[in-house]
């Protein structure tokens, strides 16, 4: 749409998405955040309003970034240290949600409120559903 894979660089460090490379970059982004934290900002809107307009913004963004994101090229070896540092990241945050669950569950039952949070339970074992189809699905094709 507007971004073009040319101004951004593949975001390595301190999280996911890309990165500003050139000029043309650092004014995309400053058009895209400048107009909605004015925005967010001003008092003028209710609270449905600045949810409608949040949304569309995302939606609008992520339909802009995400094909930029696919057209970065990496080699062989970035491909393998992201992969690694991607298993890295989802096992720390696979831990800390078993943690948080097994927190929850404990202190509920001692209160004998048993109670869960089934946001997080669903992603723990979602996220162990989507291991096991993508293993069997490499397995499958010899990967």
């Amino acid at each position: 749409m507007i971004a073009k894979a040319s101004w951004f660089k593949r975001r390595k460090y301190g999280g996911w998405g890309v990165s500003p490379k050139t000029w043309q970059a650092w004014v995309y982004m400053s058009i895209m955040l400048i107009p909605f934290m004015i925005f967010q900002a001003l008092p003028y809107w209710g609270t449905e309003t600045r949810l409608y307009v949040t949304l569309g913004w995302v939606v609008f963004l992520m339909l802009d970034i995400l094909p930029v994101m696919v057209a970065l090229r990496r080699d062989e070896r970035e491909y393998k240290n992201e992969a690694v540092a991607e298993r890295n990241a989802a096992w720390f945050m696979v831990m800390v949600i078993v943690i948080g669950l097994l927190y929850e569950i404990i202190s509920s039952a001692l209160r004998q409120d048993l109670q869960v949070n089934w946001f997080l339970a669903v992603a723990l074992f979602g996220g162990a559903i989507v291991k096991t189809i993508s293993n069997i699905y490499l397995d499958k094709r010899g990967v």
